[in-house]
């Protein structure tokens, strides 16, 4: 079972218990001797059955008025680009902002419905909403951890630290950023292992991919090399991987040999340095190398 169908059968079960409470509170209210004639149903329905169906209704709407203009307005909202930031980086920051907002709309929602329709139902929701801020007190102290994730996850999108799509090291995790929400960041690595960080645990957040990324490459050569020979012949293959058609739009600055960078047991590294688009270092770091 895909997370979709299962998201939905946890659905399916909630609306059913919430339905079977509702039954349940109308037959305590009615009485079951009378609840069950004809006469009862009919009148149940055209005083309390037509108004939480329209309370259901307007609900379906909300949610689809949401599902339809709020990923929209999120987008136009971002089409002007920030100072440094890419086109790709903006996108990225509106999928992660439309996620975020469409889980707390559709919480919002479903509890408006369930306390429109039990105040139809007659059931004085005053006291549950003091129960439940009762409830915050008593468990304040246990649900501090929670707190501090909540509180977290919206600096985290407030400051644009990372997105999904973005690599990311995140509590000394590194991988692809696929989820964030305000409770939890959902990494994923490159053995193909998820991780699910809580956003109060994370002090220090490296993003691999803002703005742009940065070859970071060092080339031993053998002791006794003609180092000048050596750094032409880098320089040279480095202009000719910035030249090529495949490559040429993911390198912002030729890469080129930056210094001598240390004398090795086996041989004298040398530093090649350069900025590349989000994400396109590894790879050109590699074709770097094939061509060297």
């Amino acid at each position: 079972m895909d997370a979709a169908a299962y998201f939905w059968v946890v659905e399916g079960i909630a609306f059913a218990l919430v339905a079977a409470s509702m039954v349940a509170i109308t037959l305590s209210n009615e009485g079951t001797s009378t609840i069950l004639t004809t006469e009862t149903v009919e009148r149940w329905l055209l005083e309390h059955g037509t108004r939480i169906l329209v309370i259901f209704l307007v609900g379906a709407v909300l949610w689809y008025a949401m599902q339809k203009f709020l990923p929209s307005l999120i987008h136009r909202t971002m089409a002007r680009p920030i100072k440094g930031e890419s086109k790709q980086g903006m996108k990225k920051r509106a999928d992660t902002l439309i996620g975020v907002f469409m889980g707390i709309g559709k919480a919002l929602i479903f509890l408006i419905m369930i306390l429109l329709v039990l105040s139809e139902l007659n059931v004085s929701i005053g006291p549950i909403l003091a129960g439940f801020g009762i409830a915050g007190i008593a468990v304040g102290f246990g649900a501090q951890y929670l707190i501090r994730d909540i509180i977290a996850g919206i600096f985290i999108l407030m400051e644009n630290q990372y997105r999904v799509g973005d690599v990311a090291r995140i509590a000394d995790m590194t991988g692809l950023v696929e989820q964030i929400n305000l409770r939890k960041t959902v990494l994923r690595d490159l053995d193909g292992i998820v991780h699910h960080v809580p956003n109060g645990e994370i002090k220090v957040a490296s993003n691999y991919s803002r703005h742009f990324s940065r070859v970071n490459l060092n080339i031993s050569v053998a002791y006794g090399t003609d180092l000048d020979y050596a750094i032409s012949v880098i320089n040279s293959v480095c202009r000719e991987l910035a030249g090529d058609e495949k490559w040429r739009d993911k390198i912002v600055t030729t890469p080129q040999v930056l210094r001598v960078d240390s004398l090795g047991d086996s041989g004298i590294d040398i530093k090649i340095t350069g900025d590349v688009k989000p994400l396109e270092q590894w790879a050109t770091m590699g074709e770097l190398r094939l061509r060297l």
